[in-house]
């Protein structure tokens, strides 16, 4: 009988303590640690303001954002992104929205978002949050990994549609609508429909779009992050491949023929080529992905 390996991948669905990452909790995370504090202080409580479970969640999206590293220290994009003089402190140009989505799906620590947009979405348009249960248990089977708990995965699968999806807002709980970090982005749309036994279920669809609200330098931010090129890239790998422009932002391939096609107008060493049906996105040097961000910001 063939034995099988152990996947290499390390998946987590935890960490977060059930909340999800509230809008201003990034910017205060970073003035935590830039003032020379710690999460594992007795006073981290105190100092940040929260419970202690709220401290670990703050700690856990710093990282699961990339602002952090595995020993807490703060990134090179944050100090630019969140210092007091940084590019947007208090996040509030859409373009550093769609910057955190990227970095939260790519980053991998918290895996629900790299598994929904780069894989679930791919097998079933629709899924619900037993397909994505369902889904999860299959993956984590067929890599030779220890069973998950569905309990987790429900919580976690919770977290990320507070994250995404738009809330119904009754006046008891308006308070908490507003925790939606990425509810604006309109990434995940849900639908109630009732089943054979007339039981409310709640579906999710992300489709992609055309999305020309989202910055062309954050798509080349997205793109110079690509793993396995080095001067040129296929439109098919920038359209379905994990990771990419077309699968972490859900872009259809209009909307993303026309990132390029701009990108290619405003950065005149990089060229888009279409030779007998292959089309690649060529570059005559390798730009610096913090700088095509600080171009961005700095307009």
């Amino acid at each position: 009988m063939a034995i099988k390996e152990k996947s290499l991948i390390k998946y987590t669905f935890s960490g977060h303590e059930s909340f999800q990452c509230r809008p201003l909790w990034l910017k205060k995370g970073y003035d935590f640690i830039a003032s020379g504090k710690s999460f594992n202080s007795e006073d981290a409580v105190l100092d940040l303001g929260v419970g202690k479970n709220m401290v670990a969640a703050i700690r856990f999206w710093m990282k699961a954002f990339a602002m952090t590293d595995a020993q807490d220290q703060l990134t090179s994009l944050a100090q630019h992104l969140l210092a007091d003089d940084g590019w947007d402190p208090y996040m509030e140009d859409e373009g550093t929205l769609w910057l955190l989505h990227y970095n939260l799906v790519v980053n991998r620590l918290s895996s629900t978002y790299y598994i929904v947009f780069n894989e679930l979405r791919k097998e079933k348009v629709e899924f619900t949050k037993d397909n994505y249960v369902a889904f999860i248990k299959r993956k984590v089977e067929s890599e030779g990994l220890s069973p998950i708990s569905e309990n987790t995965l429900y919580t976690d699968f919770g977290v990320l549609t507070k994250m995404y999806v738009k809330p119904e807002v009754k006046e008891k709980d308006k308070e908490d609508s507003f925790a939606g970090l990425f509810a604006e982005l309109d990434l995940i749309k849900e639908e109630k429909r009732r089943d054979d036994a007339d039981k409310l279920i709640d579906y999710y669809e992300i489709t992609n779009q055309d999305r020309a609200e989202i910055p062309e330098e954050v798509v080349l931010y997205a793109i110079l992050n690509m793993k396995g090129f080095e001067s040129s890239i296929n439109f098919s790998a920038l359209s379905q491949e994990p990771n990419s422009p077309g699968s972490v932002f859900a872009l259809d391939r209009s909307g993303l023929t026309k990132k390029i096609e701009t990108i290619v107008s405003r950065y005149k060493d990089i060229t888009y080529t279409d030779h007998a049906g292959v089309k690649e996105l060529q570059f005559k040097k390798k730009y610096e992905s913090l700088s095509i961000l600080k171009t961005y910001y700095g307009k």
